[in-house]
């Protein structure tokens, strides 16, 4: 993780982990079976994370000089259960196609 970009795909996972434990293990506990506990620190983990996943996201969107508009799905990408998931795909291929056109560059 020593780039901010590398550090952002970290979290946003763990963001997302967190997320799906409070939607569907959490919530249902606290509203099904009576027992709220899990919502309290789950929640305060997830909050935790998405404050990080919102200051990594303005940190990537200036080092990486992203778009407003990209920057914008990616926020909206936090809020959609594996939303987090799909993001990471996305910048994970567009990870690969930079370093196969850094390498071709070096070989010409």
């Amino acid at each position: 993780m020593s780039t901010p970009l590398s550090r952002f795909r970290a979290v946003a996972i763990y963001e997302g982990y967190s997320y799906l434990i409070l939607l569907f293990i959490a919530m249902p506990l606290k509203y099904i079976f009576g027992i709220p506990e899990m919502v309290k620190y789950v929640g305060w983990a997830h909050g935790v994370l998405f404050v990080a996943y919102v200051a990594l996201l303005a940190q990537v969107f200036f080092t990486e000089k992203w778009s407003i508009l990209k920057a914008i799905v990616a926020f909206i990408l936090s809020l959609v259960p594996f939303g987090t998931f799909y993001l990471d795909k996305k910048l994970k291929q567009e990870e690969a196609a930079k370093l196969a056109q850094k390498r071709e560059k070096q070989l010409a």
